[in-house]
């Protein structure tokens, strides 16, 4: 009897504090910075028993390999998240007649972004720790724009849906993980590295540059609705997707240059 009493009591808490409609944004962003840690002790685990290579790594590289298991994680995760919202869920269809589309959210959504938003900080601070070890300004930025307009978004409610439009753009986080994870262990001449390569070659130009087009696209054929946000709203469907746009065409023209590079050597 006293054990279904704290049960009871603990499922009270959890249906009114933690998964309260209020509390969402400040439940799932400490949720995902959480997530972050527990995902960062379990690689830095799984690592030390079953991969031959990471005890010989240097501790900074033990670090990242971690860091990159975490980051490995939050993109399946939101990339999840973001295609179920853009291309499934009738939350942000046309077809719905609930409101703009551009001031459409619901629980879940939120706590999608929050956990992402968890995740944001958790990378910054690693970046800021480390620097520029774990990625040079050009992280800084991207990871300094994504937080802060995923945070937005998430506690205004305005411009989700743009904003996990462009949340799926992080499909492409997992193979580059691979890839320095393959190079670091040395299997930088094998097919593997060739086939991840590859496919980091069309990921990044499906997700990162076509999507983007598609966005802005979206944006301009709603463009009355998108008339009607804040001016952090503009910030958020405007400057943001631009500057990321071009972060994604700087680092697709090195992509290109590194895949042209190893199928020289392969031939």
């Amino acid at each position: 009897m006293a054990f279904k009493s704290y049960q009871n009591q603990a499922e009270v808490l959890v249906k009114n504090y933690l998964f309260a409609d209020p509390f969402i944004p400040y439940t799932s962003i400490l949720g995902g910075l959480f997530a972050c840690k527990v995902v960062y002790d379990l690689t830095q685990l799984i690592s030390t028993f079953y991969i031959k290579t990471y005890s010989s790594l240097t501790k900074i590289q033990r670090i990242e390999w971690n860091n990159r298991g975490t980051s490995t994680v939050h993109a399946i995760f939101i990339t999840a998240m973001s295609l179920y919202f853009v291309f499934w869920s009738d939350l942000f269809s046309d077809k719905q007649q609930s409101g703009l589309i551009t001031f459409r959210s619901s629980p879940l959504s939120a706590f999608g972004l929050g956990v992402s938003v968890g995740y944001f900080f958790a990378d910054l601070g690693m970046i800021f720790w480390l620097y520029p070890s774990l990625g040079g300004m050009e992280y800084v930025i991207h990871h300094s724009l994504s937080g802060i307009s995923v945070a937005y978004s998430m506690f205004s409610g305005e411009g989700q849906l743009y904003t996990y439009m462009v949340l799926i753009s992080e499909v492409t986080t997992p193979e580059i993980n691979m890839r320095w994870y393959l190079d670091t262990a040395g299997m930088k001449r094998s097919n593997a590295y060739l086939i991840n390569g590859v496919l980091i070659f069309f990921l990044w130009l499906i997700a990162r540059i076509l999507l983007f087009v598609y966005l802005f696209n979206h944006v301009y054929r709603h463009y009355d609705q998108v008339m009607q946000l804040h001016i952090m709203g503009y910030f958020l469907v405007f400057v943001v997707p631009t500057a990321l746009a071009i972060l994604n065409l700087m680092w697709f023209g090195k992509i290109l240059k590194g895949l042209k590079k190893t199928l020289a050597k392969k031939q």
